[in-house]
């Protein structure tokens, strides 16, 4: 398995895409529309709030999951004990937000989510007719209109060398949503889990946007789009002294979304998040 960039505006980019997506799990894509200044932008303020002492006044809301998540409350990984050594920030529209950063956030937040609709629309363009069939309504009109997508900001501190052992930045996981938009982080660490148990780092050069397969997209499909498991591995050496800033945009379907017999949306978020000891 081999994860190799695709351009966004190459004649065949759909069927590449969807074809990375069906045997890996993960896309990675270049030259696409979404600003790389504004990126670049976000990761600075970001940085700055995150080591300010300001970030404690907007401590999150637990029922509606917007706000600050201190590196206390950090999630622990389905199927793990250790707590990831992270922070983070979930943004939604309607939810808070620092008045200072929050144009640039809402200016991500939109182009991020409408190159994950033109991606969704590829994916349906491209699912087998059997696939198609298990769909309950057309995946992009699954998200049109929903206020659950969320937009986190992660923060991945510096390492001080006296973290628990076998605590690492993120655990070995998948993701709840149906398609995560992340742009590459300002410091490498990302890696995915091949078909034969070998971890292979994502390419991270700065400008490439990095989308894989969310559980929501594996129920909805029978599993014919796998959601893989991934994980950010703790830097060594001189990178140890190095923050990690990430941008991940979970795109998620409106809550009465049915994805199969078992669950609707609302039903499997829910289950997730108790999981993850986040509700």
């Amino acid at each position: 398995m081999k994860l190799e960039a695709v351009d966004f505006n190459a004649p065949d980019a759909a069927a590449r895409f969807v074809e990375s997506l069906r045997e890996t799990g993960f896309g990675v894509l270049k030259n696409h529309p979404i600003s790389q200044d504004l990126v670049a932008s976000i990761y600075e303020h970001w940085q700055q709030f995150f080591d300010s002492e300001d970030k404690a006044n907007f401590r999150f809301h637990p029922q509606s999951q917007d706000g600050f998540f201190p590196s206390d409350v950090s999630e622990v990984a389905k199927g793990q004990k250790k707590k990831d050594i992270k922070e983070f920030f979930h943004y939604y529209p309607w939810g808070q937000c620092p008045e200072t950063l929050k144009d640039e956030l809402q200016d991500y937040y939109e182009q991020a989510n409408g190159l994950a609709q033109q991606l969704l629309a590829w994916v349906e363009t491209h699912s087998p007719e059997d696939v198609s069939a298990r769909y309950s309504q057309s995946l992009s009109s699954m998200i049109d209109g929903s206020d659950k997508t969320l937009l986190r900001v992660l923060h991945y501190p510096p390492m001080l060398g006296n973290e628990e052992p076998d605590a690492i930045r993120a655990a070995a996981h998948e993701d709840i949503n149906l398609l995560t938009i992340l742009p590459a982080a300002n410091e490498p660490g990302l890696q995915v889990l091949g078909k034969e148990g070998e971890w292979l780092d994502v390419p991270c050069d700065f400008g490439n946007i990095i989308i894989n397969i969310g559980d929501m997209l594996q129920e909805a499909s029978g599993g014919y789009f796998p959601s893989t498991t991934h994980r950010v591995v703790n830097p060594e050496g001189a990178d140890m002294s190095k923050s990690r800033i990430s941008l991940p945009l979970f795109l998620h379907p409106k809550p009465e979304v049915v994805l199969s017999e078992r669950y609707t949306a609302h039903r499997y978020l829910m289950e997730r998040l108790r999981e993850l000891g986040l509700i």
